[in-house]
């Protein structure tokens, strides 16, 4: 696939963004606040899940172990 293949591509994915959007019909100003308000809205929707889904999954994983018996912290080991 060569530059200007790609470059094609992706100004056709551009085109087909806003005709899914209707932004097309919006003025220059319009299109300026929608697609700010979309990257900020995407932004904070990637950092919570950054920041939060790491602390679920290691509080599941926890849940899960302490369930089924696994019970580490509970036993005592004697190391001779």
């Amino acid at each position: 696939m060569d530059i200007k293949s790609t470059k094609n591509y992706l100004y056709w994915l551009y085109c087909q963004f806003e005709l899914i959007t209707c932004s097309y019909l919006m003025e220059p100003w319009e299109k300026l606040l929608f697609y700010t308000f979309n990257i900020t809205m995407l932004v904070m929707v990637l950092y919570t899940a950054y920041i939060f889904v790491p602390l679920h999954i290691s509080t599941a994983f926890q849940y899960f172990l302490q369930l089924f018996g696994n019970q580490h912290e509970n036993t005592v080991s004697i190391v001779k």
